[in-house]
Protein backbone atom coordinates (compact mmCIF):
# COMPACT_ATOMS: atom_id res chain seq x y z
CA UNK A 1 0.00 0.00 0.00
CA UNK A 2 1.50 3.32 -1.01
CA UNK A 3 0.76 6.96 -0.33
CA UNK A 4 1.40 10.14 -2.25
CA UNK A 5 4.57 10.50 -0.23
CA UNK A 6 6.09 7.56 -2.09
CA UNK A 7 7.14 9.59 -5.10
CA UNK A 8 8.23 12.63 -3.10
CA UNK A 9 10.18 10.84 -0.37
CA UNK A 10 13.76 12.16 -0.25
CA UNK A 11 16.54 9.76 -1.20
CA UNK A 12 18.57 10.70 1.88
CA UNK A 13 16.57 9.84 4.97
CA UNK A 14 15.89 12.83 7.23
CA UNK A 15 14.47 10.98 10.24
CA UNK A 16 16.48 9.08 12.83
CA UNK A 17 14.78 7.76 15.97
CA UNK A 18 11.86 10.17 15.95
CA UNK A 19 8.25 9.38 15.15
CA UNK A 20 7.53 9.24 11.41
CA UNK A 21 4.41 11.40 10.83
CA UNK A 22 1.69 10.30 8.37
CA UNK A 23 2.79 12.78 5.70
CA UNK A 24 6.25 11.16 5.59
CA UNK A 25 5.00 7.59 5.33
CA UNK A 26 5.75 5.88 2.03
CA UNK A 27 6.57 2.57 0.40
CA UNK A 28 4.76 -0.68 -0.28
CA UNK A 29 4.40 -3.62 2.04
CA UNK A 30 5.85 -5.97 -0.58
CA UNK A 31 9.17 -4.14 -0.14
CA UNK A 32 9.58 -6.06 3.10
CA UNK A 33 9.70 -9.33 1.20
CA UNK A 34 12.50 -8.15 -1.09
CA UNK A 35 14.42 -6.56 1.79
CA UNK A 36 14.59 -9.73 3.86
CA UNK A 37 14.84 -12.19 0.97
CA UNK A 38 17.64 -10.36 -0.83
CA UNK A 39 19.43 -9.49 2.40
CA UNK A 40 19.67 -13.14 3.42
CA UNK A 41 21.29 -14.42 0.23
CA UNK A 42 24.80 -13.87 1.54
CA UNK A 43 28.00 -15.68 2.63
CA UNK A 44 27.39 -15.56 6.40
CA UNK A 45 24.12 -17.56 6.31
CA UNK A 46 25.73 -19.93 3.78
CA UNK A 47 28.63 -20.58 6.17
CA UNK A 48 26.21 -20.96 9.10
CA UNK A 49 23.96 -23.37 7.24
CA UNK A 50 26.90 -25.62 6.38
CA UNK A 51 27.53 -26.24 10.09
CA UNK A 52 24.62 -28.69 10.24
CA UNK A 53 26.55 -31.18 8.14
CA UNK A 54 30.11 -30.03 8.90
CA UNK A 55 29.99 -29.66 12.66
CA UNK A 56 26.89 -31.58 13.70
CA UNK A 57 27.29 -34.41 11.14
CA UNK A 58 23.73 -34.52 9.84
CA UNK A 59 23.05 -35.96 6.42
CA UNK A 60 21.49 -33.80 3.72
CA UNK A 61 17.86 -34.70 4.36
CA UNK A 62 17.94 -34.23 8.13
CA UNK A 63 20.06 -31.10 7.73
CA UNK A 64 17.45 -29.54 5.44
CA UNK A 65 14.61 -30.52 7.79
CA UNK A 66 16.41 -28.92 10.76
CA UNK A 67 17.13 -25.75 8.76
CA UNK A 68 13.50 -25.39 7.69
CA UNK A 69 12.11 -26.01 11.18
CA UNK A 70 14.46 -23.46 12.73
CA UNK A 71 13.73 -20.71 10.22
CA UNK A 72 10.00 -21.31 10.19
CA UNK A 73 9.82 -21.11 14.00
CA UNK A 74 12.29 -18.27 14.51
CA UNK A 75 10.83 -16.33 11.60
CA UNK A 76 7.50 -16.03 13.43
CA UNK A 77 9.10 -13.99 16.20
CA UNK A 78 11.07 -11.86 13.76
CA UNK A 79 7.99 -11.09 11.64
CA UNK A 80 5.87 -10.24 14.70
CA UNK A 81 8.42 -7.53 15.53
CA UNK A 82 8.29 -6.26 11.95
CA UNK A 83 4.52 -5.85 12.14
CA UNK A 84 4.98 -3.30 14.93
CA UNK A 85 6.70 -0.80 12.61
CA UNK A 86 3.74 0.75 10.75
CA UNK A 87 1.68 0.85 13.96
CA UNK A 88 4.34 2.64 16.02
CA UNK A 89 6.28 4.66 13.45
CA UNK A 90 9.45 4.53 15.56
CA UNK A 91 12.54 2.27 15.65
CA UNK A 92 12.38 -0.98 17.59
CA UNK A 93 14.94 -0.14 20.25
CA UNK A 94 13.45 3.17 21.37
CA UNK A 95 10.08 1.45 21.57
CA UNK A 96 11.58 -0.74 24.31
CA UNK A 97 11.25 2.23 26.67
CA UNK A 98 7.52 1.46 26.79
CA UNK A 99 8.28 -1.96 28.30
CA UNK A 100 11.38 -1.28 30.41
CA UNK A 101 11.18 2.45 31.16
CA UNK A 102 13.40 5.23 29.81
CA UNK A 103 16.46 4.12 31.81
CA UNK A 104 15.54 0.46 32.18
CA UNK A 105 15.78 0.03 28.41
CA UNK A 106 19.40 1.22 28.26
CA UNK A 107 20.92 -2.22 28.83
CA UNK A 108 18.95 -3.82 26.02
CA UNK A 109 19.72 -0.93 23.65
CA UNK A 110 23.43 -1.17 24.49
CA UNK A 111 23.48 -4.93 23.91
CA UNK A 112 21.71 -4.54 20.56
CA UNK A 113 24.15 -1.81 19.52
CA UNK A 114 27.17 -3.96 20.37
CA UNK A 115 25.66 -6.86 18.41
CA UNK A 116 25.13 -4.68 15.33
CA UNK A 117 28.70 -3.40 15.52
CA UNK A 118 29.94 -6.98 15.86
CA UNK A 119 28.01 -8.06 12.77
CA UNK A 120 29.18 -5.01 10.82
CA UNK A 121 32.85 -5.56 11.68
CA UNK A 122 32.62 -9.29 10.91
CA UNK A 123 31.01 -8.64 7.55
CA UNK A 124 33.55 -6.07 6.41
CA UNK A 125 36.26 -8.66 7.12
CA UNK A 126 34.27 -11.15 5.08
CA UNK A 127 33.88 -8.55 2.31
CA UNK A 128 37.64 -7.93 2.34
CA UNK A 129 38.42 -11.62 2.03
CA UNK A 130 35.78 -12.07 -0.68
CA UNK A 131 37.18 -9.19 -2.72
CA UNK A 132 40.68 -10.59 -2.34
CA UNK A 133 39.35 -13.96 -3.54
CA UNK A 134 37.86 -12.36 -6.64
CA UNK A 135 40.83 -10.07 -7.37
CA UNK A 136 44.09 -11.45 -5.96
CA UNK A 137 45.86 -8.10 -6.37
CA UNK A 138 43.55 -6.45 -3.82
CA UNK A 139 44.97 -7.05 -0.31
CA UNK A 140 42.47 -8.04 2.39
CA UNK A 141 42.92 -4.77 4.37
CA UNK A 142 42.14 -2.75 1.24
CA UNK A 143 39.14 -4.98 0.58
CA UNK A 144 37.94 -4.35 4.14
CA UNK A 145 38.09 -0.59 3.60
CA UNK A 146 36.27 -0.85 0.26
CA UNK A 147 33.56 -3.05 1.77
CA UNK A 148 33.13 -0.70 4.73
CA UNK A 149 32.93 2.36 2.49
CA UNK A 150 30.27 0.77 0.30
CA UNK A 151 28.15 -0.24 3.30
CA UNK A 152 28.71 3.18 4.88
CA UNK A 153 27.41 5.08 1.88
CA UNK A 154 24.28 2.91 1.74
CA UNK A 155 23.70 3.23 5.50
CA UNK A 156 24.11 7.00 5.51
CA UNK A 157 21.67 7.48 2.63
CA UNK A 158 19.33 5.34 4.66
CA UNK A 159 15.97 3.65 4.59
CA UNK A 160 14.74 4.23 1.04
CA UNK A 161 18.04 3.39 -0.67
CA UNK A 162 18.36 0.19 1.38
CA UNK A 163 14.95 -0.92 0.14
CA UNK A 164 15.76 -0.01 -3.48
CA UNK A 165 18.99 -2.04 -3.48
CA UNK A 166 17.28 -5.07 -2.00
CA UNK A 167 14.52 -4.96 -4.60
CA UNK A 168 17.23 -5.28 -7.22
CA UNK A 169 19.18 -7.79 -5.14
CA UNK A 170 16.19 -10.10 -4.75
CA UNK A 171 16.07 -10.74 -8.50
CA UNK A 172 19.81 -10.86 -9.09
CA UNK A 173 20.72 -12.95 -6.04
CA UNK A 174 17.60 -15.09 -6.28
CA UNK A 175 18.39 -16.07 -9.85
CA UNK A 176 22.07 -16.47 -8.97
CA UNK A 177 21.50 -18.91 -6.11
CA UNK A 178 19.00 -20.97 -8.16
CA UNK A 179 21.56 -21.23 -10.96
CA UNK A 180 24.19 -22.14 -8.34
CA UNK A 181 21.98 -24.94 -6.99
CA UNK A 182 21.44 -26.25 -10.50
CA UNK A 183 25.15 -26.31 -11.28
CA UNK A 184 26.15 -28.01 -8.02
CA UNK A 185 23.47 -30.69 -8.27
CA UNK A 186 24.54 -31.54 -11.82
CA UNK A 187 28.29 -31.53 -11.01
CA UNK A 188 28.51 -33.40 -7.67
CA UNK A 189 32.14 -34.32 -6.96
CA UNK A 190 31.63 -36.81 -4.13
CA UNK A 191 30.24 -40.34 -3.84
CA UNK A 192 28.71 -39.77 -0.40
CA UNK A 193 26.61 -36.69 -1.21
CA UNK A 194 23.43 -38.31 0.13
CA UNK A 195 25.00 -40.71 2.62
CA UNK A 196 27.59 -38.58 4.44
CA UNK A 197 26.39 -38.00 7.99
CA UNK A 198 23.30 -39.35 9.70
CA UNK A 199 20.52 -38.34 12.03
CA UNK A 200 21.51 -37.56 15.60
CA UNK A 201 19.17 -35.77 17.96
CA UNK A 202 21.72 -33.40 19.49
CA UNK A 203 23.02 -32.31 16.07
CA UNK A 204 19.50 -31.88 14.75
CA UNK A 205 18.48 -29.73 17.74
CA UNK A 206 21.67 -27.70 17.44
CA UNK A 207 20.99 -27.00 13.76
CA UNK A 208 17.38 -26.02 14.51
CA UNK A 209 18.69 -23.62 17.16
CA UNK A 210 21.22 -22.08 14.77
CA UNK A 211 18.49 -21.38 12.21
CA UNK A 212 16.04 -20.03 14.80
CA UNK A 213 18.67 -17.78 16.38
CA UNK A 214 19.55 -16.44 12.94
CA UNK A 215 15.98 -15.12 12.70
CA UNK A 216 15.82 -13.90 16.29
CA UNK A 217 19.02 -11.88 15.74
CA UNK A 218 17.02 -9.62 13.40
CA UNK A 219 14.35 -8.91 16.02
CA UNK A 220 15.96 -5.80 17.57
CA UNK A 221 15.93 -3.91 14.28
CA UNK A 222 13.44 -5.54 11.92
CA UNK A 223 10.68 -2.96 12.51
CA UNK A 224 13.14 -0.16 11.69
CA UNK A 225 12.52 -1.12 8.05
CA UNK A 226 8.73 -1.16 8.24
CA UNK A 227 8.18 2.01 10.28
CA UNK A 228 7.77 4.25 7.22
CA UNK A 229 4.85 2.26 5.86
CA UNK A 230 1.41 3.88 6.25
CA UNK A 231 -0.16 3.18 9.64
CA UNK A 232 -3.21 1.56 8.00
CA UNK A 233 -1.15 -1.26 6.50
CA UNK A 234 -2.69 -4.45 7.94
CA UNK A 235 -0.62 -6.19 10.61
CA UNK A 236 -1.12 -9.49 8.78
CA UNK A 237 0.29 -8.07 5.54
CA UNK A 238 3.40 -6.77 7.28
CA UNK A 239 3.85 -10.07 9.10
CA UNK A 240 3.51 -12.34 6.07
CA UNK A 241 5.67 -10.37 3.65
CA UNK A 242 8.45 -10.17 6.23
CA UNK A 243 8.07 -13.79 7.31
CA UNK A 244 8.06 -15.27 3.82
CA UNK A 245 10.96 -13.11 2.63
CA UNK A 246 13.21 -13.83 5.60
CA UNK A 247 12.36 -17.51 6.06
CA UNK A 248 12.68 -18.29 2.34
CA UNK A 249 15.88 -16.29 1.75
CA UNK A 250 17.60 -17.61 4.87
CA UNK A 251 16.56 -21.21 4.22
CA UNK A 252 17.90 -21.08 0.65
CA UNK A 253 21.28 -19.78 1.85
CA UNK A 254 21.54 -22.29 4.70
CA UNK A 255 20.67 -25.21 2.41
CA UNK A 256 23.04 -23.90 -0.26
CA UNK A 257 25.90 -24.05 2.25
CA UNK A 258 25.01 -27.62 3.24
CA UNK A 259 24.73 -28.76 -0.39
CA UNK A 260 28.06 -27.14 -1.36
CA UNK A 261 30.09 -28.84 1.39
CA UNK A 262 28.50 -32.23 0.74
CA UNK A 263 29.23 -31.94 -2.97
CA UNK A 264 32.96 -31.38 -2.31
CA UNK A 265 35.63 -33.33 -0.39
CA UNK A 266 35.44 -33.45 3.41
CA UNK A 267 37.29 -30.76 5.34
CA UNK A 268 37.05 -27.85 2.93
CA UNK A 269 36.27 -24.32 4.10
CA UNK A 270 32.66 -23.51 3.20
CA UNK A 271 33.32 -20.63 0.81
CA UNK A 272 36.16 -22.60 -0.80
CA UNK A 273 33.67 -25.44 -1.21
CA UNK A 274 31.21 -23.05 -2.84
CA UNK A 275 33.89 -21.83 -5.24
CA UNK A 276 34.91 -25.39 -6.15
CA UNK A 277 31.36 -26.75 -6.35
CA UNK A 278 30.21 -23.99 -8.69
CA UNK A 279 33.43 -24.20 -10.76
CA UNK A 280 32.78 -22.34 -14.03
CA UNK A 281 30.31 -19.91 -12.45
CA UNK A 282 32.22 -19.73 -9.17
CA UNK A 283 33.78 -16.27 -9.75
CA UNK A 284 30.37 -14.85 -10.67
CA UNK A 285 28.83 -16.33 -7.50
CA UNK A 286 31.60 -14.78 -5.39
CA UNK A 287 31.01 -11.37 -6.98
CA UNK A 288 27.28 -11.61 -6.25
CA UNK A 289 27.95 -12.63 -2.65
CA UNK A 290 30.43 -9.77 -2.25
CA UNK A 291 27.83 -7.25 -3.40
CA UNK A 292 25.30 -8.87 -1.08
CA UNK A 293 27.64 -8.53 1.92
CA UNK A 294 28.18 -4.84 1.23
CA UNK A 295 24.48 -4.15 0.74
CA UNK A 296 23.21 -6.16 3.69
CA UNK A 297 25.92 -4.91 6.02
CA UNK A 298 24.45 -1.42 5.66
CA UNK A 299 21.56 -2.69 7.83
CA UNK A 300 23.99 -3.51 10.63
CA UNK A 301 25.56 -0.05 10.45
CA UNK A 302 22.12 1.58 10.32
CA UNK A 303 20.94 -0.40 13.36
CA UNK A 304 24.11 0.35 15.32
CA UNK A 305 23.77 4.07 14.67
CA UNK A 306 20.09 4.18 15.69
CA UNK A 307 20.97 2.32 18.90
CA UNK A 308 23.76 4.78 19.71
CA UNK A 309 21.48 7.74 19.03
CA UNK A 310 18.88 6.19 21.34
CA UNK A 311 21.49 5.83 24.10
CA UNK A 312 22.60 9.46 23.81
CA UNK A 313 19.08 10.84 23.48
CA UNK A 314 18.08 9.14 26.73
CA UNK A 315 20.24 11.68 28.59
CA UNK A 316 20.25 14.55 26.06
CA UNK A 317 16.47 14.41 25.73
CA UNK A 318 16.22 17.89 24.20
CA UNK A 319 18.46 16.84 21.33
CA UNK A 320 16.65 16.31 18.06
CA UNK A 321 19.00 14.13 15.96
CA UNK A 322 19.02 14.85 12.24
CA UNK A 323 20.30 13.16 9.10
CA UNK A 324 23.60 14.99 9.66
CA UNK A 325 23.88 13.50 13.15
CA UNK A 326 23.22 10.04 11.74
CA UNK A 327 25.90 10.56 9.08
CA UNK A 328 28.53 11.73 11.59
CA UNK A 329 27.90 8.80 13.95
CA UNK A 330 27.92 6.39 10.99
CA UNK A 331 31.37 7.62 9.98
CA UNK A 332 32.69 7.26 13.53
CA UNK A 333 31.38 3.69 13.83
CA UNK A 334 32.70 2.83 10.37
CA UNK A 335 36.22 4.13 11.10
CA UNK A 336 36.37 2.37 14.47
CA UNK A 337 35.29 -0.94 12.95
CA UNK A 338 37.79 -0.61 10.09
CA UNK A 339 40.60 0.09 12.55
CA UNK A 340 39.65 -2.96 14.63
CA UNK A 341 39.09 -5.25 11.63
CA UNK A 342 42.28 -4.37 9.75
CA UNK A 343 44.45 -4.78 12.84
CA UNK A 344 42.71 -7.85 14.21
CA UNK A 345 43.77 -11.47 14.14
CA UNK A 346 42.84 -13.94 11.42
CA UNK A 347 40.11 -15.32 13.69
CA UNK A 348 38.37 -11.96 13.96
CA UNK A 349 35.08 -13.24 12.54
CA UNK A 350 35.10 -16.27 14.83
CA UNK A 351 35.55 -14.11 17.93
CA UNK A 352 32.71 -11.80 16.97
CA UNK A 353 30.37 -14.66 16.10
CA UNK A 354 31.11 -16.13 19.54
CA UNK A 355 30.26 -12.77 21.10
CA UNK A 356 26.98 -12.58 19.20
CA UNK A 357 25.97 -16.02 20.48
CA UNK A 358 26.48 -14.77 24.03
CA UNK A 359 24.50 -11.57 23.36
CA UNK A 360 21.58 -13.54 21.95
CA UNK A 361 21.12 -15.14 25.36
CA UNK A 362 20.24 -11.74 26.80
CA UNK A 363 18.18 -10.64 23.79
CA UNK A 364 15.78 -13.61 23.82
CA UNK A 365 13.96 -12.49 27.02
CA UNK A 366 13.69 -8.99 25.54
CA UNK A 367 11.97 -10.49 22.48
CA UNK A 368 9.46 -12.30 24.68
CA UNK A 369 8.70 -9.21 26.78
CA UNK A 370 8.37 -6.90 23.79
CA UNK A 371 5.99 -9.20 21.91
CA UNK A 372 3.81 -10.01 24.92
CA UNK A 373 3.59 -6.32 25.84
CA UNK A 374 2.70 -5.24 22.30
CA UNK A 375 0.25 -7.95 21.30
CA UNK A 376 -1.24 -9.30 24.52
CA UNK A 377 -1.15 -6.36 26.94
CA UNK A 378 -1.20 -2.99 25.18
CA UNK A 379 -2.53 -4.36 21.87
CA UNK A 380 -0.45 -1.90 19.90
CA UNK A 381 -1.67 1.22 21.74
CA UNK A 382 1.14 3.33 23.21
CA UNK A 383 1.67 6.94 24.19
CA UNK A 384 4.45 7.93 21.77
CA UNK A 385 5.06 11.23 23.54
CA UNK A 386 5.90 9.47 26.82
CA UNK A 387 8.44 7.26 25.06
CA UNK A 388 10.50 10.36 24.24
CA UNK A 389 10.27 11.99 27.68
CA UNK A 390 13.34 11.92 29.92
CA UNK A 391 11.32 10.53 32.84
CA UNK A 392 9.54 7.99 30.63
CA UNK A 393 6.17 9.72 31.01
CA UNK A 394 3.51 7.19 31.92
CA UNK A 395 6.06 4.38 31.50
CA UNK A 396 8.48 5.75 34.09
CA UNK A 397 12.24 5.45 34.29
CA UNK A 398 12.10 1.76 35.25
CA UNK A 399 9.50 -0.97 34.94
CA UNK A 400 10.24 -3.43 37.79
CA UNK A 401 7.97 -6.12 36.33
CA UNK A 402 9.78 -6.13 32.99
CA UNK A 403 13.23 -6.03 34.58
CA UNK A 404 12.37 -8.91 36.94
CA UNK A 405 11.00 -11.05 34.10
CA UNK A 406 14.05 -10.15 32.02
CA UNK A 407 16.49 -11.21 34.74
CA UNK A 408 14.66 -14.49 35.37
CA UNK A 409 14.47 -15.08 31.61
CA UNK A 410 18.26 -14.88 31.41
CA UNK A 411 18.83 -17.02 34.52
CA UNK A 412 16.66 -19.94 33.36
CA UNK A 413 18.68 -20.20 30.14
CA UNK A 414 22.00 -20.79 31.87
CA UNK A 415 21.73 -24.62 32.24
CA UNK A 416 20.79 -24.89 28.56
CA UNK A 417 23.47 -22.55 27.15
CA UNK A 418 26.29 -23.51 24.84
CA UNK A 419 28.48 -20.45 24.29
CA UNK A 420 32.25 -19.90 24.18
CA UNK A 421 32.03 -18.49 27.71
CA UNK A 422 29.98 -21.23 29.30
CA UNK A 423 28.40 -24.59 28.50
CA UNK A 424 25.46 -25.48 30.72
CA UNK A 425 25.01 -28.96 32.19
CA UNK A 426 21.89 -29.72 30.16
CA UNK A 427 23.58 -28.63 26.92
CA UNK A 428 26.64 -30.74 27.77
CA UNK A 429 24.39 -33.74 28.42
CA UNK A 430 22.83 -33.48 24.94
CA UNK A 431 26.19 -33.12 23.16
CA UNK A 432 26.22 -29.35 22.94
CA UNK A 433 22.76 -28.56 21.61
CA UNK A 434 21.79 -25.04 22.72
CA UNK A 435 18.13 -24.88 23.72
CA UNK A 436 18.50 -21.79 25.90
CA UNK A 437 16.54 -19.60 23.47
CA UNK A 438 13.51 -21.91 23.60
CA UNK A 439 13.55 -22.12 27.40
CA UNK A 440 13.96 -18.36 27.66
CA UNK A 441 10.92 -17.75 25.48
CA UNK A 442 8.73 -20.33 27.21
CA UNK A 443 9.49 -18.99 30.69
CA UNK A 444 9.69 -15.24 30.08
CA UNK A 445 6.49 -14.85 28.05
CA UNK A 446 3.94 -16.10 30.61
CA UNK A 447 5.95 -14.70 33.51
CA UNK A 448 5.95 -11.17 32.13
CA UNK A 449 2.25 -11.35 31.25
CA UNK A 450 1.44 -12.47 34.79
CA UNK A 451 3.57 -9.77 36.41
CA UNK A 452 2.42 -6.95 34.13
CA UNK A 453 -1.30 -7.63 34.35
CA UNK A 454 -1.13 -7.74 38.15
CA UNK A 455 0.71 -4.45 38.46
CA UNK A 456 -1.67 -1.86 39.92
CA UNK A 457 0.26 1.02 38.32
CA UNK A 458 -0.14 -0.62 34.92
CA UNK A 459 -3.89 -1.02 35.42
CA UNK A 460 -4.22 2.66 36.29
CA UNK A 461 -2.34 3.63 33.12
CA UNK A 462 -4.43 1.28 31.03
CA UNK A 463 -7.71 2.78 32.27
CA UNK A 464 -6.51 6.40 32.20
CA UNK A 465 -7.15 6.70 28.48
CA UNK A 466 -3.61 7.84 27.82
CA UNK A 467 -2.44 4.78 25.97
CA UNK A 468 -2.88 6.02 22.43
CA UNK A 469 -0.62 6.60 19.47
CA UNK A 470 -0.24 10.34 19.72
CA UNK A 471 2.53 12.87 20.14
Amino acid sequence: MATSATTSAPLIEKHTIGYVPPEDRHGKVRDLFTLWFGGNIAPLPIVTGALGVQLFHLNLVWGIVAILVGHLVGGVLMALHSAQGPQMGIPQMIQSRAQFGSLGALLVVLIAGVMYIGFFASNIVLAGKSLHGVVDSVPVPVGILIGALGSGIIGIIGYRFIHVLNRIGTWVLGIGIVVGFGYILTHIQTDDFLTRGSFNLSGWLATVSLAALWQIAFAPYVSDYSRYLPANVPVAATFWTTYLGSALGSSLSFVFGAVAVLATPVGMDTMDAVKLATAAIGPLMLVLFLLSVISHNALNLYGAVLSLITLVQTFAYRWIPTAKSRAVISIIVLLACCFAAVGASADFIGHFVDMVLVLLVVLVPWTAINLIDFYAIHKGQYDIGSIFQVDGGIYGRYNPQALLAYAIGIAVQIPFMNTPLYVGPVSAHINGADLSWLVGLLVTSPLYFWLATRDSAYRRRLTSGKLANNL
